[in-house]
């Protein structure tokens, strides 16, 4: 009987009888799924991920700081360099109106002692004062025709020009855009194009005054896309790029080619005016130290004379008429132009810039308004199959009529 009685206790053998509720209670324990550490999982990944968001943004932020603190170093050595390109351009001028006036005054002081040398008190000093000066002045006139200080004063006017331009641009940016590393790489190769163009020393580094042809002036680094940049396709339509194309076939064809004819023409008159100076001068000390000499009459006095007076024409005619710097205006015109059309050509490429804003940007390079541009667009888009029209003359007028 107690055996049955215990038996019959017994909650593993009774299937019959329902668990007790204190065996419940040592059971749950074990059968409960263990779930108590799931939720500070759950917010140690959260807050692991937070600070992975976090410490991208600091890092991402941290970037466009530095990038932005480069782009305004970069500008403030574009100022820099604009105000030093500025008083060096000063300077030079100042160079030209000193030479060209103190190589005038000599030639004719040497001409009118030279006119004076037969005194007979005053023979030798006359004589040999007009030698030295002529001799003093044609080695000025080589040193100045070697450096052409009117043509150096326009290259300094253009750089101060093109660095301010360069330094408004970069500010322009910094405004409107979120800068990025190849904003930073475009205005570092712009700075450098600016330093290769119109270098600041003298000697050495000195653009050849005399090259053997002329070329236009190349102040920007090679033209390449903005990742960052999105254009729609759709605002460069058919019609915009054969008015681009029929544009830039004018640019090449009659804006660019008539700055050249005439770059060139000024490069030979230039030439010229340098070899002749100082061989006048030349002659004219030659003859100042003939004076004197039996049997050669009144030669010698003709020479130093005569010659003095055309050395000191043919050096108004050069540093006056500033023939230097009207070579170097053609350069930078044709340069300016050779620009445009490369900017055409990119964009109809690369499609780089918004249609519409491309259309106003041209039109303000060429001294038009937007609707007129468009006029002229479609009256060239028609030759710009055969670009031998353009040269016979058939297209009337020029592309570009700011100067």
């Amino acid at each position: 009987m107690q055996v049955h009685s215990l038996l019959s206790s017994s909650p593993f053998l009774s299937s019959s009888s329902p668990p007790s509720s204190s065996s419940c209670r040592h059971l749950r324990p074990h059968l409960r799924p263990q779930t108590n550490l799931q939720p500070s999982c759950l917010a140690l990944t959260m807050q692991d991920l937070t600070l992975k968001d976090s410490n991208s943004a600091s890092v991402q932020a941290d970037e466009s700081s530095i990038t932005i603190r480069k782009l305004y170093a970069i500008a403030e050595a574009a100022a820099d360099r604009a105000e030093m390109h500025s008083i060096i351009g000063a300077q030079r001028n100042n160079w030209n109106l000193l030479f060209f006036h103190s190589i005038n005054s000599i030639n004719f002081t040497a001409s009118l002692m030279a006119g004076m040398a037969n005194s007979p008190p005053f023979f030798l000093a006359f004589k040999f004062s007009s030698v030295f000066l002529y001799v003093t002045v044609s080695a000025l006139m080589v040193l100045v025709n070697k450096i052409q200080p009117s043509q150096l004063a326009e290259e300094q006017r253009n750089a101060t020009r093109l660095f301010k331009q360069l330094e408004k641009s970069i500010y322009t940016t910094l405004e409107l855009e979120i800068p990025t590393q190849m904003d930073v790489e475009e205005a570092m190769e712009r700075v450098l194009a600016l330093d290769k163009a119109y270098p600041l020393p003298l000697l050495p580094g000195m653009i050849d005054k005399f090259p053997e042809t002329f070329k236009p002036t190349v102040w920007w680094p090679e033209m390449r896309p903005k990742e960052k940049e999105v254009v729609d396709s759709d605002d460069w339509s058919k019609e915009v790029k054969e008015e681009m194309k029929g544009i830039h076939n004018v640019l090449k064809v009659k804006d660019e080619k008539q700055y050249v004819s005439c770059g060139d023409l000024f490069l030979k008159i230039n030439k010229v005016f340098a070899v002749l100076g100082p061989v006048l001068s030349g002659l004219a000390a030659i003859g100042a130290a003939m004076i004197g000499l039996p049997g050669l009459r009144g030669l010698p006095e003709f020479m130093a004379v005569v010659g003095g007076v055309m050395a000191a024409v043919v050096n108004t005619m050069q540093h006056g008429g500033q023939v230097g710097m009207l070579f170097e205006l053609m350069r930078n015109c044709a340069g300016y132009y050779r620009k445009i059309e490369e900017e055409i050509e990119f964009n109809l490429e690369e499609k780089r810039e918004n249609g519409e804003m491309f259309e106003l940007k041209m039109a303000l390079w060429l001294g038009r308004s937007v609707s007129e541009l468009k006029e002229f667009g479609k009256y060239a888009a028609s030759f710009s199959s055969c670009s031998s029209s353009c040269e016979d003359g058939e297209i009337e007028g020029f592309a570009g009529k700011l100067f």
